[in-house]
């Protein structure tokens, strides 16, 4: 198990520098550097009343690798590759890519990189919030309790047999009490370390939120959706013989993203109220895609409410991804974007009538700290207000730091986007660890699934049955349908139902059996996923080619 090497403390008062390593508390008559170890549970504090900034908050434990254990490390946000791994491997950043190609794609604002360093040396790897060392069945699990305070960056080093925990406040200013890093570091069973952590945490899910089943838009018709298209799906949907709970309209009623009160009249001239009350009608629940943080280029708010932008240090506009025309941060802190934003919910909620919401890009919020708050600060805020806005609907989370979304969403999405192929071998391959890949996609539902029904339900993206429009062989899409079954607490397809035949019915059955199913164990074996469960009283295993 973990054993503690050193604690590392260093901050700047009025520009002289102060380094501090140590094992134990230190106090001066400026400041007191709380350290405690109690149990299972580590924790290192800063108690002030004189402004200092902070410059670095970390602390390293030996650990000796054995060469069959496996590595989890949670990755930064929904989308980043977050898999099982030996203890001699590597995480690519963008290291191998050219500026010029990263500048065009943006690819530095999705994930970690731009306050990340990737080492590349074999072993040497890196997570965000929990992690995990595993051999065979037990599990030495290091999880921060303090996530609201900053991110907790957890790397690690085979070759130094060490394992560090660095609080991601770098540069951050205080004149009070600051949590740096507080720990829970354990062994046990997969079940015992996890329910262990939540119990720590104090997330509890909402009475409100349960396993569902449902539709989402997004991968049969991406952005070309109306209501006549729509009510076709809907009436598909509800003729089978299978309940659904949700149906959900994804990207593309709007006129532009961030015009969230512009709704494009000529897909759906009669309005968004009038399709929930569609959707109403027929028994579902209506849910409706926004990306509340962010607005594209082309957006009325981004040419006429400059000052709702986020702006960074030298005060230009943050950038957050290359989709649509290229697309910004707000600054979750204006007050008139926040007027804004809880005007959308109010019209999203009560005039129109949906009571599911997926929210989406919301790492945004936090792609730049501010001198007073933290990364962690910055998105815990963010989350809590998206809550107190939301009037009870069901949310889902995605494209988000999971941390910050533990007990403030109600489903979260746990991987990247599918694609209608299986794993892009081109240029993309190489792109950031966010892209769109089902082969990812499918391994982050099995290596996070222990969060399911623990600090929000898992939403595993969608599974795809159909022939049509889709590149995957008949085994990809059987594997991305049970094991989206298997660990996810919310369940989507964008398939028109009324296209199955006797064979896809029959996998679909399997599914609804498969929903009820408990993992014994997972494990990625070269180009094998075997993954072994238990239904009732039998056990089985299943066998994927990745």
């Amino acid at each position: 198990m973990l054993k503690l090497k050193s604690v590392n403390f260093s901050y700047t008062e009025n520009e002289e520098q102060f380094e501090v390593s140590t094992l134990r508390s230190v106090r001066n008559d400026r400041m007191f550097f709380e350290v405690e170890t109690d149990g299972n549970t580590f924790s290192a504090s800063i108690h002030t009343d004189n402004e200092i900034r902070i410059n670095n908050i970390s602390a390293t434990f030996e650990y000796p690798f054995m060469s069959t254990e496996r590595i989890f490390l949670n990755g930064y946000q929904s989308w980043t590759d977050s898999t099982e791994h030996n203890i001699y491997d590597t995480m690519n950043g963008l290291n191998f890519i050219p500026k010029g190609i990263q500048e065009r794609h943006t690819l530095t604002q999705y994930g970690d990189y731009n306050f990340t360093n990737y080492n590349i040396g074999p072993g040497e790897m890196h997570g965000w919030t929990y992690g995990y060392v595993r051999h065979e069945n037990e599990y030495d699990f290091f999880g921060s309790l303090a996530e609201r305070s900053g991110f907790t960056k957890i790397e690690i080093s085979v070759q130094n047999n060490e394992i560090k925990f660095v609080k991601d406040c770098k540069d951050h200013t205080i004149n009070s009490d600051f949590t740096g890093l507080k720990l829970l570091i354990c062994t046990g069973s997969e079940e015992t370390v996890f329910d262990r952590y939540t119990d720590l945490l104090g997330v509890k899910l909402r009475p409100e939120a349960k396993p569902v089943y449902g539709y989402t838009s997004w991968y049969r018709h991406y952005r070309n959706i109306s209501s006549e298209i729509l009510t076709a799906d809907l009436n598909a949907l509800t003729e089978q013989k299978y309940k659904s709970d949700i149906f959900q309209i994804d990207d593309g009623w709007q006129t532009k993203v961030g015009d969230w009160l512009s709704v494009d009249e000529t897909k759906f001239p009669e309005g968004m109220a009038d399709m929930a009350a569609k959707i109403r009608e027929k028994g579902l629940i209506p849910g409706l895609w926004l990306a509340p943080f962010v607005c594209e280029k082309d957006s009325e708010v981004f040419r006429k409410f400059e000052p709702w932008l986020l702006k960074d240090e030298s005060r230009n506009y943050v950038k957050g991804g290359s989709n649509w025309s290229g697309f910004y941060a707000f600054d979750i802190y204006n007050q008139e974007f926040r007027n804004y934003l809880r005007k959308v919910f109010d019209t999203v909620t009560n005039e129109w009538g949906f009571g599911f919401l997926k929210l989406d890009f919301l790492y945004a919020a936090c792609i730049e700290p501010r001198h007073d708050k933290t990364r962690g600060q910055v998105m815990a805020d963010a989350m809590d207000f998206l809550r107190e806005i939301s009037n009870g609907a069901l949310i889902l989370g995605c494209g988000v730091p999971l941390g910050s979304a533990f007990g403030k969403v109600d489903y979260c999405r746990i991987g990247c986007d599918v694609s209608l192929d299986w794993d892009d071998k081109s240029f993309m391959k190489m792109m950031h660890r966010e892209r769109i890949s089902t082969k990812n996609s499918i391994l982050n539902s099995i290596f996070r699934r222990q969060l399911n029904g623990r600090v929000f339900y898992n939403d595993p993206d969608v599974f795809i049955l159909r022939d049509t429009g889709t590149k995957l062989t008949e085994p990809q899409k059987q594997c991305l349908a049970e094991v989206n079954a298997m660990t996810g607490g919310l369940l989507f397809t964008s398939d028109n139902m009324n296209e199955y035949d006797e064979i896809t019915i029959k996998i679909l059955r399997k599914m609804r059996v498969l929903r009820n199913c408990k993992i014994i164990s997972a494990e990625l074996i070269k180009d094998h996923l075997i993954v072994k469960f238990s239904v009732g009283e039998r056990k089985f295993i299943r066998k994927y080619k990745i």
